[in-house]
């Protein structure tokens, strides 16, 4: 295994000096640091995540997730997460790829090789493995496709395929699979979680979201707190302070940001970021700011 990860050390470091986080292969993203990270605060969609080099600490709710060069980090719905860089220094830098699932394509595979799979137990949302051995030729060919941009539109889905298809049948696999099973707790409250995500200005009915998980509102709540490890409130309220924050990052005013994400209370807002960012909108962005220029 440590030749393959040299490999795609050595891929992604190329890359990286040429395109930065974002590549123009369609749900790939590129990370390196010199330096361990403060506290970082975002939404993981439904993505697949490997450290090369270095090591990385992602906690969700009150649970950590630590993982090192070699192992991985799987995601199965929207989650607000914190994470911070462990381990990277100038001469070994923190090195890492993320490729975003597309929940499709699971259900493709679950619903036509179900026999080859196993059962449809539920884990939880989250979860971290080694890295099975049979990823690190596809991953190093998706990576590849930069050096022929020509071929990405074509080999890029196929690749991503098969890799979907390797973890589906690796250690993440059952994990995987509750993205594919339509009826299954896991996906019911991926489709309530996406739906947060993208409406965490509006005003939430727990009825509404247990709608879009065709459940009962008891049976919502249960498998809500189960999976994400929060209420539904509680996701809201992360996914509206990490929106508020990079608006902040912007230079947006505090109360046009306050009441853009959702909140009525300027004083209610101001309250929730400094508990959760440790100091008010105004200070915490300008100091943002300030690190970012020096």
């Amino acid at each position: 295994m440590r030749t393959e990860l040299a490999a795609l050390a050595a891929s992604i470091e190329r890359h990286w000096s040429r395109y930065g986080r974002e590549t123009p292969v369609d749900g790939l993203l590129l990370a390196r640091a010199e330096s361990p990270s403060g506290i970082m605060r975002s939404v993981y969609r439904p993505s697949f995540c490997l450290v090369v080099q270095g090591a990385k600490a992602t906690m969700l709710g009150g649970t950590p997730y630590l993982y090192a060069a070699g192992q991985c980090l799987l995601a199965s719905v929207d989650l607000p997460v914190t994470a911070r860089i462990t381990e990277a220094s100038v001469s070994r830098p923190y090195l890492a790829m993320s490729l975003a699932i597309d929940p499709a394509t699971v259900a493709e595979l679950v619903n036509g090789h179900a026999e080859k799979l196993g059962d449809g137990s539920s884990p939880p949302a989250i979860a971290t493995s080694d890295l099975d051995r049979d990823l690190c030729d596809p991953l190093r060919r998706l990576l590849g496709l930069m050096d022929s941009p020509q071929d990405i539109a074509v080999l890029a889905p196929l690749i991503r395929r098969e890799i979907v298809w390797r973890l589906l049948r690796g250690r993440l696999g059952p994990l995987l699979r509750q993205i594919g099973f339509a009826d299954g707790h896991t996906a019911r409250i991926g489709r309530a979680t996406a739906w947060l995500r993208e409406h965490y200005a509006d005003t939430i009915r727990v009825a509404d979201l247990a709608a879009i998980a065709h459940m009962s509102i008891p049976s919502f709540h249960r498998h809500f707190k189960a999976v994400t490890t929060m209420t539904p409130v509680q996701f809201q309220k992360q996914v509206r302070l990490q929106e508020a924050r990079r608006r902040l990052l912007c230079a947006e005013g505090v109360a046009t940001v306050g009441y853009s994400v959702g909140y009525e209370s300027l004083s209610q807002f101001n309250r929730d970021y400094r508990r959760v960012f440790g100091a008010p909108p105004g200070r915490d962005a300008m100091s943002l700011r300030t690190n970012l220029l020096s």
